[in-house]
């Protein structure tokens, strides 16, 4: 499930939205075979071959499976995390929902740390270290955290650049008022009419201020 376009805004794209790493169902896979093969064993030894007995064994093993491996599923799947070109977006929960929000020109350092085993099932932390209130944010099972950091990074660069040339655009519009233009106008006119401007530099001149 993708990230609804929805929420972001007008110039803001997704660069990378993904759920955490397949390992974290490993567990409730294993717990639901084990839970399988007890149920059975329970069955199959059972003294008596009411079908009761059997009936309430299996049902005890569905309880089981559900309180310890539906909620991780469910957990797993409602798990987003985004990467846009503005911001880190971290999404939890079905029906209770919550989240994080990482502005990337906030961030000051990401770093990533991978265990032995980690490393060879491609798998991380990723610790993301902010400005002001936000702090650090601890990103957990993160699919190849050390891709995922260079992605930050990158991202990080290109927000900075952009912010950048829209402050320079901004201080540029701001310094070229339209009174500004007029007394540039009059000016270039006087230069003209004494004969230090000919009719193409003055020309050349005025269209260069008008166009801005």
């Amino acid at each position: 499930m993708a990230y609804d376009a929805d929420l972001l805004t007008d110039d803001e794209e997704v660069l990378r939205d993904f759920r955490p790493h397949w390992k974290v169902l490993l567990t409730p896979i294993l717990v639901t075979i084990a839970v399988a093969i007890l149920a059975g064993l329970a069955t199959w030894f059972a003294t008596s071959r009411d079908w009761s007995i059997t009936m309430w064994i299996w049902l005890v093993a569905l309880v089981v499976v559900v309180i310890f491996t539906f909620r991780k599923v469910v957990e797993f799947w409602f798990t987003h995390y985004v990467l846009t070109t503005e911001r880190i977006i971290v999404r939890r929960g079905a029906v209770a929902r919550g989240g994080t929000e990482i502005p990337l020109e906030s961030i000051n350092n990401v770093l990533f740390n991978q265990r032995a085993i980690e490393r060879m099932l491609r798998y991380g932390d990723v610790l993301v270290e902010s400005a002001g209130s936000m702090g650090q944010s601890r990103l957990t099972d993160i699919p190849e955290p050390e891709r995922f950091q260079s992605q930050i990074y990158r991202a990080r660069e290109d927000r900075m650049i952009a912010l950048d040339r829209k402050g320079n655009e901004g201080s540029h519009i701001n310094s070229q008022s339209p009174r500004d233009v007029a007394a540039q106008l009059e000016s270039l006119a006087a230069l003209h009419a004494a004969g230090s401007l000919t009719d193409e530099e003055f020309a050349h001149q005025k269209r260069r201020l008008m166009e801005g």
